[in-house]
């Protein structure tokens, strides 16, 4: 079977990204599984080369098919946006036009069918702010560039996966735009990527907005009742095994344990938490619903220890792993 070929965006060149790219990318075991071409400045990985130490070689391609994608080597489309590599642990409008600049390349490759996945490195919404693009993050970024309107975040961990209705907004705002056609929405998106991983009937739980899920109009205006379980009832007519509105202050549990699949997250917070509990070396972010897999480190650029050789590259290597499961053999 053919590897997939995963187009690896290099984030912001002040923070770990290029870091965590060169130590992963010198783990043999990456290239059992996929041929990782990343696409950022030669300028900058050779600094993050000489920070970590890692005995590897640069071959910088023109396109896709002059890809060697062999272990002692990484594959490198050099955009030579910086050729003055940004301090480290900085914030730079230079870094952030260029992480946007990589990004859009890879849409670019992954549209025309050059590559079968995008695995992204931080970036740093600040910088991406100052380089001119007014984007909460990844998703909304890559949702624009390829023209997509239904579309949600995975986090996922070894123990636990979680997707969320809302995201990049206010509290007060989720709670406002949450309604039965996005919940239904992201219950089918949900249920659309399990089952082309090879979860053949995923077990889908969905979360209550209130303590207690409301508990039976005990707590909250009837959000429960208004807003979800429509929705749910809509998946469960279709064939889809969803529950809910469940209280989420034991579902992550239960979920954990391996009664559900996957887990529905109302807001940003309800579903961070628990996975970032679990541990950020081994989450993974996911877009579910784009047109091209897309996964990603779950964890920012970590300014504080960039520069210093010590960020690890854990959550990248799953990331990669993730990323080869879910592309297109």
């Amino acid at each position: 079977m053919s590897k997939p070929v995963i187009a690896v965006t290099m984030g912001d060149a002040a923070g770990i990204g290029p870091e965590i790219i060169v130590k992963a990318l010198s783990r043999p075991e990456i290239y059992a599984i996929c041929k990782p071409l990343v696409i950022g400045d030669s300028s900058v990985l050779e600094r993050a080369r000489r920070i970590t130490g890692k005995d590897i070689a640069f071959h910088v391609v023109g396109s896709v098919g002059d890809g060697r994608f062999a272990p002692g080597f990484i594959d490198l489309l050099d955009l030579q946006l910086l050729p003055d590599p940004p301090a480290v642990g900085k914030l730079s409008k230079e870094a952030g036009n260029a992480a946007f600049r990589y990004i859009e390349k890879a849409v670019q490759l992954g549209l025309q069918g050059d590559i079968q996945a995008i695995c992204t490195a931080p970036l740093n919404k600040a910088a991406l702010h100052m380089g001119g693009h007014q984007y909460p993050g990844h998703t909304e970024i890559l949702a624009d560039l390829m023209n997509v309107q239904n579309y949600s975040m995975m986090l996922a961990s070894p123990k636990l996966r979680v997707i969320h209705v809302t995201t990049h907004i206010g509290l007060l705002d989720a709670i406002r735009i949450i309604n039965p056609e996005r919940v239904y929405t992201v219950i089918r998106l949900a249920h659309e990527m399990l089952v082309r991983s090879g979860v053949a009937k995923p077990k889908i739980s969905v979360c209550g907005i209130n303590p207690h899920a409301g508990e039976g109009g005990l707590f909250g205006y009837g959000e429960e009742e208004e807003k979800i379980v429509p929705a749910v009832e809509r998946a469960a007519g279709e064939g889809i095994d969803a529950v809910g509105p469940l209280p989420a202050d034991t579902l992550f549990y239960r979920a954990a344990r391996g009664d559900f699949d996957v887990v529905v997250a109302m807001y940003h917070d309800q579903g961070h938490g628990p996975i970032k509990v679990l541990g950020l070396e081994a989450g993974v972010n996911i877009t579910v619903g784009l047109p091209v897999v897309r996964t990603s480190v779950d964890h920012g650029t970590a300014f504080d220890i960039a520069g210093r050789g010590i960020a690890d590259e854990t959550s990248l290597m799953e990331a990669l792993k993730q990323a080869a499961a879910l592309a297109p053999k």
